[in-house]
């Protein structure tokens, strides 16, 4: 019997139902209802006269028909992808969607962009910042870069790079030629952030007891923080990542004292439940060839600048 024309419309909708085990979940994925989704399947079961899910009050479960097709369906789907997303760079430009946080991308992943680009020049970048969690569904991002535990439901997490907090300042704040060690620090305007690590965090790694901290400046992210301390507001609690080109030049100094080792790390992620994008493997294997450089290119200075003349 000559299934595929009755076949093919079904499959791709069993696909993503066995990747989920879940028909709601997958109508969101693909924009349908639940109730398309179970017919769609139901018109499987019949044509391959099989029971492919066992149905039951709490939702439905493969049977091990169901699972022996969603295994050959997913291989059979993921090489369609692969073909298709050649084909195109073949054409023409692939693009690749990333997520992370702005200080992130600011202070570490658009200095280094070029030299990917260079390495890639038929790769597009689609780069979205934020500080909430984004969903990776069909419409979202390939790829994102995460700051955190390196467990979330549903991604796939690669550890990047670990971070370390530090006191940096301005060195034209005031008072701050006087800091000989960390407790004098107190005696600053300070900076802090929402990170879950702060200043009470550092002082104790320090050593210091009993202290009463001031009243603090306060901003909602990291950049910003960086920025009011490169302006003077005030001593900030720096991640590594964070200053390192402003340290580079000569924005920041750091403070006495030791570094606090951060308790989250930097992850690359992406979602279990679709295939990578083939762009991404390149971009994850140049993230990781990246993160072993600690030093962040940085522009060189204008001419003017310089003091030279055309």
């Amino acid at each position: 019997m000559n299934l595929r024309p009755a076949l093919l419309p079904a499959l791709g909708v069993f696909a993503a139902a066995a990747r989920h085990q879940n028909f709601a979940h997958a109508a969101e994925e693909l924009h349908l209802t639940a109730s398309a989704v179970s017919h769609h399947v139901r018109r499987l079961e019949s044509l391959l006269q099989v029971t492919l899910f066992q149905r039951h009050a709490r939702g439905v479960k493969l049977t091990a028909e169901g699972r022996q097709l969603a295994d050959a369906a997913t291989a059979a789907l993921t090489d369609l992808e692969a073909v298709a997303a050649n084909l195109h760079q073949v054409a023409g430009s692939v693009r690749l969607r990333i997520t992370t946080l702005h200080s992130m991308a600011y202070c570490w992943l658009l200095p280094r962009l070029p030299r990917f680009c260079a390495l890639h020049p038929n790769i597009r970048i689609s780069l979205d910042t934020g500080i909430a969690l984004t969903r990776f569904d069909e419409a979202g991002p390939d790829i994102g870069i995460r700051h955190g535990p390196g467990h979330w439901p549903g991604l796939n997490a690669h550890h990047l790079m670990d971070d370390e907090l530090f006191p940096v300042a301005s060195p034209a704040l005031a008072g701050v030629d006087d800091i000989g060690e960390p407790r004098d620090i107190a005696r600053l305007p300070l900076v802090t952030d929402l990170a879950l690590q702060g200043w009470r965090d550092w002082f104790r790694a320090a050593g210091v007891r009993g202290l009463r901290l001031p009243e603090m400046h306060s901003f909602s992210d990291s950049t910003d923080a960086m920025r009011a301390a490169v302006y003077g507001v005030g001593a900030a609690l720096a991640r590594k990542l964070v200053a390192q080109p402003y340290l580079q030049r000569y924005e920041l100094i750091r403070l006495p004292g030791p570094a606090l080792k951060a308790r989250f790390a930097y992850y690359v992620v992406y979602p279990a439940h679709r295939p990578l994008n083939p762009a991404a493997i390149p971009f994850i294997e140049w993230l990781k060839h990246e993160a072993q450089d600690e030093r962040t290119p940085l522009p060189p200075l204008p001419d003017a600048l310089l003091g030279r003349s055309g």
